[in-house]
């Protein structure tokens, strides 16, 4: 059930979780741009997608779980101007960015943005009315703890919503999705990154996730209900929702 632990450094010591840490460390400085051009500009409206799921739920307080630069964090901000949002990122330089973010956009009343483990979220119970995480869950070192964690953390009522790559099925995107993947991004990333490994991690750990009907069976383990799965362009992308 749980997800094969991959790398992001196979000849490196360190758990996954450190190795993590330190790539996106390292890679802070580029990342916002890599997604970008990587994505074609298409992971901004995947972000809009979900966020216009949230905004049906009304939550008032929303954790956003491994937050980067706090993209997704600042969507839900202006999208749902009563809301108070917190970030958590296990990368501390990616954080930076993303409170630089906030201060231009007048947005750090409303957001906060603060170091933590999504393995062991430093919240009480049935804190937040809602939770999201963009593109974090398969870094998770143990995938089953992340989500039970986040269960523990939501109100009863609440909403979990979980944007992540997934493989496309059909014949003829599939096959372009993986040579992509596979060898193009990896190779854009060398040229813009201070980590080219890190995007060879990428293609690596969208392969080792339990995506799909599996990723919801896992939820529902976890203690989630009304579980749901939404394929975005071509499969490429998926949103899972599950209701604590």
């Amino acid at each position: 059930m749980t997800n094969k632990t991959v790398k992001p450094y196979l000849d490196q010591p360190g758990s996954k979780k450190e190795q993590v840490t330190s790539m996106f460390n390292k890679i802070s400085g580029s990342y916002d741009l890599l997604n970008r051009m990587l994505s074609l500009g298409i992971d901004v409206r995947w972000r809009k997608i979900l966020v216009q799921k949230l905004k049906l739920n009304g939550p008032d307080t929303i954790l956003d779980v491994a937050t980067g630069t706090a993209d997704l964090a600042i969507a839900i901000a202006k999208a749902i101007p009563a809301a108070q949002v917190t970030g958590l990122d296990i990368a501390e330089e990616m954080l930076q960015i993303g409170r630089k973010k906030t201060e231009e956009q007048d947005l750090t009343s409303r957001i906060i943005l603060e170091v933590g483990d999504a393995e062991n979220l430093p919240y009480p119970d049935h804190s937040f009315d809602a939770i999201t995480v963009a593109f974090g869950v398969r870094n998770f070192e143990d995938l089953e703890r992340g989500v039970a964690e986040m269960n523990r953390v939501l109100r009863p009522g609440g909403r979990l919503f979980v944007l992540e790559f997934s493989q496309p099925k059909g014949w003829l995107f599939r096959p372009i999705f993986q040579l992509y993947f596979k060898y193009l991004l990896p190779l854009i990333g060398r040229l813009t990154s201070k980590d080219a490994r890190a995007y060879h991690y990428l293609f690596e750990s969208v392969q080792a996730f339990p995506e799909g009907e599996t990723f919801l069976e896992l939820m529902r383990k976890q203690g989630f209900g009304q579980t749901s799965w939404t394929t975005l362009t071509f499969g490429t992308c998926s949103i899972y929702e599950g209701l604590r």
